[in-house]
């Protein structure tokens, strides 16, 4: 966490919709104050992959997030392994914004 209480490290999610399917192909991208290249992913809790790499395509269903050295722990990402799902864009979202929703199959 930052002084001010921000979590101050993400996940990219590309394409950028939430939850991610598998089917979709998709990337993680750590961001965040720290070293680039010492990055630690975990799934589902548990420490997992090798350190270092700051972005890879995901090939196991699960919930992820990565560490930054210096900026912190990022909040999860789901990625899923359903046949249908309804996506929402992977942004933050505010009261009174305007959704584009996605139901795929």
């Amino acid at each position: 966490l930052s002084p001010t209480g921000v979590q101050t490290t993400q996940i990219l999610v590309e394409p950028p919709w939430r939850p991610a399917v598998l089917w979709d192909r998709v990337t993680l991208t750590c961001q965040g104050l720290g070293t680039t290249g010492d990055t630690t992913w975990y799934k589902d809790g548990q420490r997992w992959g090798q350190k270092g790499s700051d972005h890879f395509t995901v090939t196991e269903s699960g919930t992820y997030q990565c560490d930054r050295l210096g900026s912190g722990l990022s909040p999860t990402v789901m990625v899923l392994n359903d046949q249908l799902a309804l996506q929402v864009p992977a942004r933050t979202l505010l009261e009174g914004d305007t959704v584009t929703l996605h139901c795929r199959a």
